[in-house]
């Protein structure tokens, strides 16, 4: 490679700002909503119900905005690859409509509380892009507009780009969005503190929901939230009330490189129809242009070297557009559900009172912000239109049965393998700043050797349900190939479902 990259993964938008602290919940409390998980849905949600004079409480087992919205490309848009022909195909023209306008309002939403609130959030409005560079995604390209013109979308099928890159073809929707996700949310997180919110960091909410007419959510340290109606928003659910959702969801991977570039860009946001995917958009920093390159998505725990898919980016960002450094580079993880409409509502039909936001795919800014919207009207008792559309209690036999098989399946392969199969590393073989699987006392288990030399050994049987977790090199992580759970290098859980970190060894 011609430049150095960090070592370690760090997200632009986390790092050009200072984010406020918060406490730990130390007490137990009494409010009428708990949101758990401060990411864009549940930091809107907490300022809509404060807003209607509802008594909130934000609480988030990290820090805030420190999962997915503070990893994502930040592209606000209701075209989210090629969706509304399949959408059309599996659902009918009308609830593919809701999608498109479910999706259309929430960027109309965030507008509105930029100028509300005067926020200087870096937003401009943008055309955004789906182009395909085969013969195979020419047609598919070709099919989506189609449904564009089923559905009265604005668009209109292009055979160049703004951009120098060489197409077959490309479909456009104008004047769709980009922003900074995390200065928009600062000031939505003063608008609840000041109005009488309570937000809480490093509080990890337990799958235990006690519930006699009246909820409460017990967390990790003994602290309760007692409660009128319960939000689980964290990415992954917290709880899942037997819905079943590590069933009904898939965890995948993505990257992002920025390349700091001197060339002028003509503005645009791209996403490839082929695969491997390739999003394209850029943003202001310090005065500077820095152009942000993403994609190489892969299953959890199933994408070999994952430094590999940083360095494939950045050789993809210099043949576009010479940059002159590689400041940052992150990675997100995003839940897929098995139709690839997100589940926003009541967790079960039997629940009426616990709501559910998860599986956002790769478009958490708008569909984390119509769920906001969904589950607030739902606690104001107000009708919305997007209600059953996204309801999670809906089962769509094709293509839901088909993808419920083949990711359970892939679940069942990837649990055999770990416990069966599988290279081993000599422990003394470890290099400064390298993972690796090894034997320790007869049996499987991690070991990283850090930049000091120091050994961290863990058990590698994920605390969830059992499958054995992988190295994940360029995030220096413990990833889980079976339901996406991840883990730091010492244990600690990252992302969920597990609530448990890694058993230590050698203590």
């Amino acid at each position: 490679m011609n430049h150095s990259m960090p070592k370690y993964p760090f997200s632009y938008w986390r790092e050009s700002v200072k984010l406020p602290t918060y406490p730990t919940l130390e007490q137990d409390i009494i409010v009428d909503v708990a949101i758990v998980g401060a990411g864009i849905t549940g930091i809107t949600t907490a300022y809509l119900l404060t807003k209607a004079g509802m008594k909130v409480a934000l609480l988030d087992a990290g820090k805030v905005i420190n999962g997915t919205t503070g990893h994502t490309t930040a592209k606000i848009s209701a075209q989210h690859g090629l969706i509304y022909d399949e959408l059309i195909h599996h659902f009918g023209k009308e609830q593919a409509k809701l999608y498109y306008e479910a999706n259309s309002e929430a960027l109309t939403f965030i507008k509105e509380r930029i100028q509300e609130h005067q926020i200087q959030c870096d937003f401009t409005e943008e055309d955004a892009y789906v182009y395909s560079v085969s013969n195979k995604y020419e047609e598919k390209v070709k099919k989506e507009f189609k449904a564009y013109e089923q559905l009265g979308i604005d668009g209109e099928l292009v055979n160049e780009l703004p951009i120098d890159l060489n197409i077959h073809n490309a479909i456009v929707m104008k004047k769709q969005a980009q922003f900074h996700p995390v200065k928009y949310l600062l000031p939505l997180l003063q608008f609840i503190t000041t109005n009488g919110g309570k937000i809480f960091e490093n509080t990890t909410c337990l799958e235990e929901i006690t519930d006699d007419g009246i909820r409460t959510v017990h967390t990790k340290n003994g602290s309760k939230v007692t409660c009128d109606q319960i939000v689980a928003c964290s990415h992954f659910p917290f709880y899942d009330g037997n819905g079943f959702y590590f069933a009904r969801l898939y965890a995948e991977r993505s990257y992002s490189v920025a390349l700091k570039i001197q060339s002028d860009y003509p503005g645009g946001i791209y996403l490839s129809a082929d695969e491997p995917k390739r999003s394209i958009r850029y943003t202001e920093a310090n005065g500077e242009k820095l152009l942000l390159v993403g994609g190489e998505n892969h299953k959890v725990g199933q994408g070999g070297d994952t430094l590999l898919h940083y360095e494939t980016l950045q050789r993809f960002g210099e043949e576009l557009f010479e940059p002159v450094d590689f400041p940052y580079r992150w990675s997100a993880q995003d839940l897929m559900t098995l139709d690839k409409v997100p589940y926003i509502g009541h967790i079960t039909k039997n629940k009426q009172k616990v709501f559910i936001a998860t599986g956002f795919q790769k478009w958490g800014m708008t569909n984390g912000t119509i769920a906001a919207k969904i589950i607030t009207d739902s606690i104001l008792n107000k009708p919305n239109n997007y209600e059953n559309l996204y309801t999670p209690s809906r089962f769509k036999i094709d293509p839901s049965l088909k993808t419920f098989v083949k990711e359970n399946t892939n679940v069942a392969y990837h649990f055999i393998e770990g416990k069966l199969g599988g290279d081993r590393k000599p422990l003394d073989q470890l290099s400064f700043d390298e993972g690796a699987v090894i034997t320790f006392n007869g049996k499987r288990a991690g070991a990283y050797k850090d930049e000091q030399g120091q050994i961290h050994l863990v058990d590698t049987t994920c605390t969830h349900l059992g499958c054995e977790v992988e190295w994940n090199h360029g995030d220096r992580s413990w990833d889980c190939p079976c339901h996406g759970s991840r883990f730091s290098y010492n244990g600690d859980v990252l992302e969920g479902p597990a609530d448990q970190p890694l058993k230590k060894l050698g203590e």
